[in-house]
């Protein structure tokens, strides 16, 4: 066997790999000898085809097929030997069955990254906050007290104001051609709620019942609707109807309304702050997390593979389309195109992988690993979510292909939960307080 290296990037190597005639013509005669045994061709008994026929009918297809078991059988020994550090599979090209018998297949292999770990041990992490204040508290309460308040419609003609639910009919516009999945009849908004979007909601205030009007909309590229990012959307809206709500008083009846559990008022203050001390407990992991991975972000900057960025962008671009099929949607009707969702999906594509080759260095340098006690952990984890018994769970993750995917994000985990122990958590700094104005100058004072 003749190997030969070359390095295409500082992040490509190519390898080229010639296996010679005794090792090539064995499996191709094993291949077509398999082949006579069971072929069965016009003009000839099973079995007693000629070699010289079957090799005219059938090349391609052993040669073929002959080749891929020769990569396999080959490719991952020369690895090894050659202590090459692959960090996808192959790109496998040039494939050919030279004239003196022999067999040269190229393999273009992306390699892992070589970087200089910075310090990562003691890294200053802003603490979260996690405190649940009193005017929170009241917040929700003003939330459940419009969740539960009756809503009638209102007298004398007056307008929509902040708060009411507005019963329209809207049709949206894009440059001029109606957008079939942007309207609606008898839509009910909330003003002020900002579910519909705080300019489509302010918009109606001041329109009166059986008014008719037409307004424009500027939607950000960070829209969540993927149909409505970085669109200026014309709106004809109808109002139907104007509904006020009358709110119920806030005391122990209105806590008993809520739920038999509470008794007064104050046992439903309580539920709602420990309840929100929790939330806020669970996401200032998440905030921790993404801390960390800023810091080291920022602390970092080398080449990654461009075919692992790829993948990630295309992993991206299937949950954008999963995203619209379940609303009956395409990426087309949507108005985006894969090419537009990869530009703007690269760079966050190229953090992914950077942070994930950092992950793992650090894991390596500190080894750490999954062990059976962190996948147990990680099945329950997904059968407590799915309410699902763990057999079960585990049933899933017998394939390798999804195992390893779930064993990688168990490891970043781990990874981060370590980095998370050794982080020095700070206070945030407080938000710079705006100068005061300066004063007028007056005569005098000049």
């Amino acid at each position: 066997m003749e190997v030969t290296i070359e390095g295409v990037s500082e992040l490509t190597k190519k390898v080229t790999i010639t296996l010679p005639e005794g090792e090539v013509q064995p499996k191709l005669n094993e291949a077509y000898d398999k082949l006579k045994k069971d072929a069965k061709m016009k003009g000839f008994r099973r079995g007693k085809v000629p070699r010289s026929i079957i090799v005219k009918n059938y090349k391609p297809q052993v040669e073929g097929e002959v080749g891929e078991k020769l990569v396999q059988e080959t490719y991952f020994d020369v690895i090894e030997k050659e202590d090459i550090d692959p960090v996808t599979h192959p790109e496998i090209q040039s494939v050919t069955y030279n004239d003196d018998g022999s067999f040269t297949y190229i393999a273009n292999v992306d390699v892992r990254p070589v970087f200089e770990l910075a310090e990562y041990k003691g890294l200053e992490i802003p603490k979260p906050d996690t405190l649940v204040t009193d005017e929170e508290i009241e917040l929700e309460l003003l939330s459940l007290q419009k969740e539960m308040a009756v809503l009638k419609s209102v007298e004398d003609d007056r307008p929509v104001a902040e708060g009411d639910v507005v019963i329209v009919d809207f049709q949206g516009f894009h440059k001029g051609h109606a957008m079939k999945q942007v309207r609606n009849e008898d839509y009910s908004v909330d003003v002020g709620s900002g579910r519909m979007g705080k300019e489509f909601e302010e918009k109606l205030i001041g329109m009166k019942n059986g008014e008719e009007a037409s307004h424009e909309v500027d939607f950000p590229e960070a829209h969540p609707n993927p149909i409505l990012q970085g669109k200026t959307v014309e709106f004809k809206v109808k109002v139907k109807d104007v509904k006020e709500r009358v709110l119920a008083e806030l005391n122990d009846e209105f806590a008993a309304e809520v739920s038999e559990n509470f008794k007064t008022l104050e046992e439903l203050k309580a539920s709602i702050r420990e309840r929100r001390t929790k939330e806020r407990e669970e996401g200032a992991e998440g905030t921790i997390a993404d801390s960390i991975m800023q810091k080291l972000l920022a602390q970092h900057d080398f080449e990654v593979p461009n075919r692992l960025v790829a993948f990630e962008i295309e992993q991206m671009i299937k949950q954008t389309e999963d995203q619209l099929k379940q609303g009956g949607m395409t990426l087309e009707a949507a108005g985006l195109s894969r090419e537009t969702l990869a530009e703007q999906n690269s760079e966050v594509a190229t953090k992914r992988v950077r942070g994930d080759f950092i992950l793992k260095k650090i894991g390596e340098t500190e080894e750490i690993k999954v062990e059976d006690e962190d996948l147990e952990r990680g099945f329950k984890r997904i059968g407590d979510q799915y309410n699902m018994p763990v057999s079960q769970v585990k049933e899933y993750f017998q394939s390798r292909d999804d195992l390893l995917p779930f064993m990688n994000e168990l490891l970043n985990e781990k990874i981060l939960a370590f980095l998370k122990e050794n982080a020095v958590m700070v206070d945030a700094p407080e938000a710079p307080v705006a100068d005061a104005e300066p004063e007028e100058k007056t005569e005098d004072s000049e």
